[in-house]
């Protein structure tokens, strides 16, 4: 289960990363409310010091026209005033602007829309009503009089209402414009009313000549004509891929010849006729589904009551493509940073290349550093520089700062992780075995039960080819937690020393046998001439001595054949002497028994001994 808490891990810091979003998300809304509360206080007492100044305003312009021309100084003073009073109602109102610039920052406002498109949009409560409350009121309010049948313009009136002004239908209030209402806008209250009764009226316009006879039937004439052009737009295109498939099997041996890879045909002529009708099928549905879905915005943009479909349609092919291209503009200087990382990348990795191969060549050479090492060291080298590459590229592909990316690469990680353990093993074991130089290709080794030549080297594996000419593929790290025998490592500087063991009765003297197999062995084709043999007794058995040569040998890969001939020539020599070969082991009574030598090296009159039989009559 140990491998699953990583995962369990990951999906629970997730989750709690989201609720901590979520919260700041509520936050940061509570805190924006709060901000839009703030400023709408600030405009409420900025416009009651405004109201204020204009009051001591209209009093001071009193003052000046009652004063006589012979009271000028106290006419002056009323004046500067005036004057003062001016310039910090323009500040005032200056300051009041800014505000509202930063509350429509804050709320984009509730939009009005009954018939689609937008009206007008509502930015402030009324009592308990909410603005989305007041945008649907007003809503439904004027969709309920679109479809009285009495409607009439001049119903639409402007009338005060207490310290508010109302937007009204006969008696039917539509809106209510309050004093906040007029500071979103910057406008007085009965233009904002004037303004947004204009704005009903014409809406509701609009609205009624759409649903008119005479406008049915022209959006009915308009529909037949799209239908029928999108049918002869569809009928040629039908066409033109039938024309395009009969030219292509008219002139199919002008336009088709197959596809080769040097001698290979990887597609002949009918397998590729097959694609491209395939591709043409393809094509022929792609561009008819297309012309269908360029049509559909305007078959549904006819009608006012399916004109959201088409606005939706529209929205949805351009979303993405927008969403798109906003997207790959957006991520350009990644996408920069990442080329160039991968260029140094690569810059680094030719140099690396170059250096592995002018070691390994002996043009470069380092003190203690084995030509061998190079090819190894640089693959160790690169694997680094990509894996750094893709650390530090990392940060900078997309999506890769998403919970999905980051808790799928977890996954895969520990995939991974669980999957290559063996496969680990044998990259560090092939890296140890390069350092260690147990062998290298062309070698003849040992491997347990498994004796070869090294044909080829990696991380991972290690191939032998056996004197059976079979291919072996073994581990790196069972070779590491095995031990190797090579034959060839030395065989050049000190001699590889090839020995077999003979058995020979006690009835030989020693000496000759000594000399029987030193004989033997100069006699065998590759065995070194200028180092003497040697001969050890390995074994005083029950009935023979084991007698053991030992010979020299640069021929480390003719190890079999130098065996067998040496065999051959042990046989020679020793039948040649007379002298007979006990191995393994040869029971036998010496009196009345024919020897074991062939009959080719014994003389011509040789006869059997008789079996005799001696009594010693001695009491």
């Amino acid at each position: 289960m140990r491998p699953f808490f990583p995962i369990l891990l990951t999906i629970l810091t997730i989750h709690l990363q989201s609720l901590a979003q979520d919260s700041s998300k509520v936050s940061q809304d509570s805190t924006a409310n709060a901000q839009l509360i703030a400023t709408t206080r600030l405009l409420r007492e900025s416009d009651s010091l405004i109201k204020a100044d204009a009051a001591a305003k209209a009093s001071l312009e009193e003052q000046i026209l009652q004063l006589s021309n012979s009271s000028n100084q106290r006419k002056k003073e009323l004046e500067q005033q005036l004057a003062n009073i001016e310039q910090s109602d323009s500040l005032k109102k200056a300051r009041q602007r800014e505000r509202i610039l930063q509350m429509k920052a804050i709320s984009q406002g509730i939009p009005v829309a009954p018939f689609g498109d937008t009206l007008f949009r509502v930015y402030n409560k009324l009592g308990p009503f909410k603005p989305s409350d007041r945008a649907a009121n007003i809503s439904r309010k004027l969709q309920l009089i679109v479809k009285d049948p009495f409607y009439s313009p001049d119903s639409i009136i402007v009338v005060p209402n207490e310290n508010n002004i109302d937007v009204a239908y006969n008696d039917l209030i539509i809106q209510t414009i309050t004093d906040d209402d007029a500071l979103w806008l910057d406008q007085d209250k009965a233009q904002v009313a004037a303004g947004y009764a204009a704005i009903i009226r014409k809406a509701i316009r609009e609205q009624k000549a759409q649903h008119s006879v005479q406008y049915i039937l022209v959006r009915l004439g308009w529909l037949l004509l799209i239908l029928v052009v999108l049918g002869v737009i569809i009928f040629g295109i039908n066409r033109m891929f039938r024309a395009l498939r009969r030219r292509l099997v008219r002139e199919k041996d002008r336009y088709v010849k197959g596809v080769k890879v040097k001698n290979y045909a990887l597609l002949n002529q009918q397998k590729q006729l097959g694609i491209i009708y395939s591709a043409l099928g393809i094509a022929r549905v792609v561009l008819i589904l297309l012309v269908l879905y360029l049509t559909l915005p305007l078959i549904f943009g006819i009608f006012p009551w399916t004109r959201g479909i088409a606005d939706k349609l529209t929205d949805w092919t351009l979303s993405p493509v927008k969403a798109i291209l906003s997207g790959v503009f957006h991520y350009l200087p990644k996408l920069l940073t990442i080329l160039v990382i991968y260029v140094v990348t690569r810059l680094l990795v030719k140099l690396v290349n170059y250096l592995a191969s002018e070691i390994a060549c002996g043009n470069l050479k380092i003190n203690g550093f084995y030509t061998d090492w190079a090819l190894p060291t640089a693959s160790g080298i690169k694997f680094l520089l990509y894996a750094f590459m893709f650390v530090v590229i990392f940060p900078y592909l997309p999506g890769s700062d998403s919970k999905v990316f980051q808790g799928v690469s977890v996954f895969l990680g520990i995939l991974f992780s669980l999957g290559s353990s063996s496969a680990i093993s044998n990259v560090v074991a092939g890296f140890v075995i390069t350092y260690m130089r147990p062998f290298k290709i062309g070698d003849r080794i040992r491997l347990g039960e498994i004796t070869g030549d090294v044909i080829e080297k990696n991380l991972l594996v290690t191939r032998l080819r056996t004197t059976k000419n079979e291919e072996i593929t073994v581990p790196n790290a069972s070779i590491l937690n095995g031990h190797t025998v090579n034959f060839t490592s030395s065989s050049k500087d000190l001699g590889l020393i090839l020995h077999t063991t003979v058995t020979i009765g006690y009835d030989v003297p020693w000496k000759q046998v000594h000399a029987l197999l030193v004989r033997a062995a100069l006699a065998t084709d590759g065995i070194q001439k200028d180092r003497e043999p040697f001969v050890l007794q390995t074994a005083l058995n029950d009935f023979s001595v084991a007698y053991e040569i030992n010979a020299y040998t640069e021929e480390s890969h003719r190890m079999n054949e130098i065996y067998s001939r040496l065999n051959q020539q042990i046989q020679d020599h020793f039948n040649e002497a007379g002298v007979e070969i006990m191995s393994p082991q040869y029971h036998a009574h010496r009196d009345g028994n024919a020897s074991t030598i062939p009959p080719s090296y014994m003389p011509g009159n040789y006869e059997p001994p008789a079996f005799k039989v001696k009594v010693d009559n001695k009491p």
